[in-house]
């Protein structure tokens, strides 16, 4: 799966086509370890990329140009342009359910 630092964004917007899951997780993030074997799971599926947004770094510019204030957050991008997001709630993170979402957004379908 492919880990994508600050630069392959322009403020909010993943500089990159087709349909992409992005799931901006910190590596000292316990719920981020525990998101991340279910996330891992939606590589290679068909009609969509999957990718990691690295915010370990607290000074990323990515948590100020998608507001990130909790990890993980997924964004569902199509063109570039952010069409889902999941914000991870403090203390819990994100539900299996968040994925599935993503998932079904990811394919143009309602979650």
């Amino acid at each position: 799966m492919e880990r994508l630092e600050a630069d392959a964004f322009q403020k909010e917007r993943l500089l990159r086509g087709g349909t992409w899951i992005v799931a901006f997780l910190a590596d000292w993030c316990p719920f981020c370890e525990r998101f991340r074997p279910g996330f891992s799971e939606l590589d290679g599926k068909a009609g969509f990329r999957v990718a990691v947004g690295d915010v370990t770094s607290e000074e990323s510019p990515l948590w100020d140009d998608f507001g990130i204030e909790v990890v993980p957050t997924v964004v569902v991008f199509r063109d570039g342009r952010p069409v889902f997001r999941a914000n991870g709630i403090l203390g819990a993170g994100l539900a299996r359910r968040d994925l599935e979402n993503a998932r079904a957004a990811a394919l143009g379908q309602k979650g």
